[in-house]
């Protein structure tokens, strides 16, 4: 009926609305237009368009997503369940060396002269560990 053709219209647009202003993985846009009170139907019928014409990839909003988080000076722990929690299942890492970025954080926040003592080192690697690094790249960024 012409009440429904005008709903899936009005999500589609928004979606794309959405879309436009960055990138969103399908099931942030599916939680969004749900929110806003769209039918079920409606919506996987928009995303599907919207993956078929290309302006909605999850591959893309994960490569974005990683280089923003990546930028932050955010770890792979951190960035892996930001992924997980929006939706993306698969996803690459390897590209990033992640043992330079944990260094460049700590440089950045403490200095680039290494703590002598433990203490001040165990709070290098608390802070390290809170930005999402893992215990490797963490041990790597305050060589012996």
């Amino acid at each position: 009926s012409e009440m429904c053709i005008r709903d899936r219209n009005k999500c589609y647009a928004l979606a794309l609305k959405m879309l436009i202003r960055r990138e969103h993985s399908q099931l942030e846009l599916s939680n969004k237009l749900q929110l806003k009170g769209f039918d079920d139907v409606d919506i996987k019928h928009s995303i599907d368009l919207l993956i078929e014409q290309k302006y909605q990839s999850d591959e893309r909003f994960s490569e974005a997503f990683i280089l923003m988080r990546y930028n932050q000076g955010k770890g792979p722990v951190i960035i892996s369940s930001e992924l997980r929690r929006r939706g993306i299942e698969s996803f690459d890492l390897s590209i990033y060396d992640w043992f330079e970025l944990a260094k460049e954080v700590r440089g950045k926040k403490f200095g680039q002269n290494l703590p002598s003592d433990y203490k001040t080192q165990a709070r290098q690697k608390r802070f390290l560990k809170s930005r999402g690094f893992g215990f490797d790249e963490i041990n790597k960024a305050f060589p012996r």
